[in-house]
């Protein structure tokens, strides 16, 4: 039977033909291919000593470090199935994914295991094993290391179809309680395969993964390198510095990372003299991602970045890369999120009785890509929700332009209703994040006794810059609708602004902190 190869096939193929090359490596240690099969395979032999089965679950709690890179590899080669969870999350979100998934073991990171002390003996759970990576001398579970060594040479190879599950991938939960994204083997290694057409990808390059592995950005594009024979490295700092990752960049000589637009204005907002101090003139990929970039930031990104092509995608967890905005397109479709990924089909953009939109008018956006998700892990009805036929849509809402332009609007879940009158926040916040002083902004609906909900503004400006409600206010006067201008503006520092692991603005989050800041109040203006 013909069948794509998985990312443990890929592993054993770059572990026989280039055996002694790089394959992935982080601040504390570097594998060839041949010693991340090793211990790929060492690790997938522990697992099934400990027996556990084709299809069981295993969750991995962590941050960045290579450790990840060996146990996806490790998953895939013993059918079972990783489900990695964001090390942000707490101990009763921690226990709600562990429970919904029917995990059989947590590899877990010791500087962790505050959050899960005492789940693995949870009458509720069917939590088996706890395996400790790391140094912690005393603990409940198994030690990964240890557990390595025991299985040297114990693996026994199983069958993995390509439709067998790789991987759940827990939404955010920016809409509620977040839902397992069910991804399988062929769905991860068309993504890749796409990956690397798209992006011209090539065994030389070496690319950065920045993102948390826990999440899709850095679980795909890593992939894509296994695929290709790149050398992966993992940035295993557990916060973003501007001066480290530019040093990062210039010692590794990397020549692709992706990263959100706030990591670059934190790069771009260093002093030039000690920019000056980093040759990056081997970065020649760039990818922008989770958030859109303003024009000037998009310049200086390329001025800091000489022989950098610029790329800014749009994509789920559920559907994968949807669209691109390429190098060429950069700064003549502003704005946009691009066209159609490589080897997708067409975007479709309906309103809410199934039907097409015409160009320039908004539409929930349903994309075809070859690698979408299988559903929601047990979750049937929001499954058929989110399906068409070929067509996968996670609720956003866009329009085309008349060149096939995708710009996105907002989320539906996101969207405030005023008056009747429909407005995205994405919109509000395009124009108030115009203003010079303005860092970064999140537009809520709150509660209005007359129009039913009214347009709030939370503003985060930048260091030093000094800006009134009313001069807000009269910034936007000139620039858009009466019904879309906010209504009231609150200041916060940046670090109070909520966001995911990936750097998006949790609406959901901030809205119900402005509604219990105001203790109840209803606006009546």
């Amino acid at each position: 039977m013909n069948r794509l190869l998985t990312i443990s096939d890929a592993l054993a193929r770059h572990a026989r033909l280039s055996p002694d090359k790089l394959g992935a490596r982080d601040s504390q240690r570097s594998l060839s291919f041949a010693q991340w099969q090793a211990r790929s395979l060492a690790l997938a032999g522990s697992l099934q000593g400990l027996g556990l089965q084709h299809g069981d679950r295993v969750a991995v709690l962590a941050y960045n470090r290579l450790e990840w890179m060996e146990i996806y590899t490790a998953l895939s080669a013993s059918g079972l199935v990783a489900v990695p969870i964001n090390f942000r999350l707490l101990t009763p979100e921690i226990e709600y994914i562990l429970g919904h998934c029917e995990a059989k073991a947590l590899i877990v990171e010791d500087s962790l295991l505050d959050r899960v002390q005492g789940l693995l003996a949870h009458p509720d759970l069917s939590l088996g094993h706890l395996i400790v990576m790391g140094q912690a001398q005393s603990h409940p579970g198994h030690d990964y290391e240890a557990l390595m060594a025991q299985g040297a040479g114990a693996f026994e190879a199983v069958q993995v179809r390509p439709t067998d599950l790789c991987a759940i991938l827990y939404t955010s939960g920016t809409t509620g309680r977040p839902k397992g994204v069910m991804r399988s083997h062929e769905g991860s290694s068309l993504i890749a395969l796409a990956t690397a057409l798209e992006m011209r990808f090539s065994p030389q390059d070496v690319g950065l993964m920045v993102m948390p592995l826990c999440h899709a950005n850095s679980m795909y594009f890593s992939q894509t390198f296994l695929h290709l024979g790149a050398t992966c490295v993992i940035d295993d700092s557990t916060s973003f510095d501007a001066q480290r990752m530019l040093a990062k960049l210039a010692s590794e000589r990397i020549s692709f990372t992706s990263l959100v637009p706030t990591h670059y204005i934190m790069m771009l907002a260093l002093p030039e003299h000690i920019r000056a101090l980093y040759d990056v003139s081997a970065v020649d990929k760039l990818m922008i991602s989770s958030a859109p970039a303003r024009k000037d930031t998009k310049l200086a990104i390329l001025e800091c970045f000489p022989n950098a092509r610029l790329h800014e995608l749009y994509g789920s967890t559920e559907a994968g890369w949807v669209t691109l905005l390429r190098p060429d397109e950069q700064l003549d479709h502003l704005g946009t999120v691009g066209r159609e990924w490589a080897g997708s089909g067409p975007i479709r953009l309906l309103d809410d009785n199934g039907q097409e939109v015409p160009d320039g008018e908004v539409g929930e956006l349903f994309s075809w890509t070859p690698y979408a998700f299988d559903g929601y892990w047990k979750n049937p009805e929001k499954t058929a929700e989110a399906f068409r036929g070929n067509w996968c849509s996670v609720g956003d809402m866009a329009r085309r332009d008349e060149q096939g332009f995708i710009q996105l609007v907002d989320r539906k879940s996101n969207m405030i209703i005023s008056g009747g009158e429909n407005i995205y926040p994405s919109e509000v916040e395009g124009v108030i994040g115009a203003c010079p002083a303005v860092k970064d902004v999140a537009v809520v609906g709150v509660p209005h006794d007359k129009w039913g909900e009214a347009v709030h503004a939370v503003v985060v400006l930048h260091d030093g810059a000094k800006l009134q409600e009313a001069e807000l206010m009269d910034w936007c006067r000139t620039r858009m609708a009466g019904f879309k201008r906010p209504q009231s503006v609150s200041f916060i520092p940046d670090a109070q602004m909520p966001r995911n692991a990936t750097g998006k603005i949790l609406h959901r989050v901030l809205r119900d902190q402005c509604l219990q800041s105001r203790q109840g109040t209803v606006a009546t203006a």
